[in-house]
């Protein structure tokens, strides 16, 4: 088992797929399975047009996104949770309380990664986890107004812009780690 990402935010129809298939498409071959879901699913929906349009440009493939509610088990079966706000993150923890050590919101676990010591390890999430764990105690966290990715529902192209701009400016220290993890 290579280790499973769940990516939270509300409606499942914006930032966690956007989030999701980016991801996805990045940890490409390290056998690392990435879904997504919702605190306030539109469940059954496709993925957002602006989501789509984004996706596309980068080359990445939307089709076949569903949009599905977060229930207990999804978190239970994650090895890592990633969290489109703190709000999400907070939201994940009460529905799972056992679970609170591998709940991060994008930004902090960015953050918590960055130059993290990451070891080659049979479960490469669960490695990334320990790693930024680790580094709690020694990193300060940002300020709330710079720790969330924007909302973009129902906002237009700009706003959507702006999230997906927010995700590709945490990504990388994410999946370098996941990377490290997974040889």
């Amino acid at each position: 088992m290579r280790g499973n990402v769940l990516v939270v935010c509300t409606g499942n129809v914006c930032r966690s797929p956007y989030l999701e298939r980016v991801l996805r498409d990045q940890l490409g071959g390290t056998g690392i399975t990435v879904t997504s879901a919702g605190t306030g699913a539109l469940v059954g929906r496709p993925m957002d047009v602006e989501a789509r349009r984004a996706l596309a440009r980068e080359g990445i493939d939307a089709e076949g996104f569903i949009a599905r509610q977060l229930e207990p088990d999804l978190v239970a079966s994650a090895d890592l949770v990633i969290t489109a706000t703190r709000d999400h993150r907070s939201a994940v923890v009460q529905l799972l309380p056992r679970a609170v050590r591998r709940v991060f919101a994008l930004t902090d676990l960015a953050d918590l990664l960055d130059g993290a010591r990451v070891r080659p390890a049979p479960n490469p999430v669960g490695e990334v986890v320990r790693a930024a764990s680790a580094n709690r105690s020694s990193v300060m966290p940002r300020a709330a107004s710079d720790a969330d990715v924007i909302d973009p529902y129902r906002r237009g192209p700009d706003v959507f812009a702006q999230a997906a701009q927010q995700v590709h400016a945490s990504l990388p220290p994410i999946v370098d780690a996941l990377r490290r993890a997974s040889t």
